[in-house]
């Protein structure tokens, strides 16, 4: 089977990252390091530009929820049953509109992740890293999944250290 058009152009530069070292499992990871960070950038990127058009409604709908959350908190404070359930409801059916607006925008973080996938079947399809100390082996995508986990807490916490000021 031949590859996509689409993965034949990018396919030149993202293996070039696969031949770096001349140590084919070293090379393997660090060409699937460097495809995961790609797969965060590009998800980041696109899921910031997604939310800027829909950021007013977000914070429209979190206000929504927020207020019924604090009416059905007063309501029963004041020993209202009817109103707290009336109000409780709202702010449920707030919540789980948030809730699936919030899910939905996820899948702009990782569509790049199916695309980089897609590609490392067309190369690694056999490709098989077994476990030590097991029968058990990986393939392209069980280290894909790991190593973009991986990158991801990395990417995290180098945000969270960035944040954070220094204690002297």
């Amino acid at each position: 089977m031949g590859m996509h058009p689409f993965y034949l152009f990018f396919d030149p530069y993202l293996i070039w990252f696969y031949r770096l070292t001349g140590f084919t499992a070293v090379d393997f990871f660090v060409g699937t390091l460097v495809l995961a960070c790609v797969a965060l950038l590009v998800g980041k990127v696109t899921s910031f530009l997604a939310s800027l058009p829909v950021r007013r409604h977000f914070e429209g709908v979190a206000d929504e929820a927020r207020k019924y959350q604090d009416l059905s908190m007063e309501a029963l404070k004041a020993g209202d049953r009817s109103s707290y359930e009336a109000a409780n409801q709202l702010a449920n059916d707030a919540f789980s509109k948030s809730f699936f607006m919030q899910l939905a925008l996820s899948a702009t973080f990782f569509w790049p992740v199916f695309l980089a996938l897609g590609w490392m079947q067309c190369r690694f399809i056999d490709v098989e890293f077994h476990i030590p100390g097991t029968k058990w082996a990986l393939g392209f995508i069980g280290v894909f999944i790991v190593i973009y986990a991986f990158a991801y807490i990395l990417a995290k916490m180098c945000a969270w250290f960035g944040k954070t000021k220094p204690v002297i």
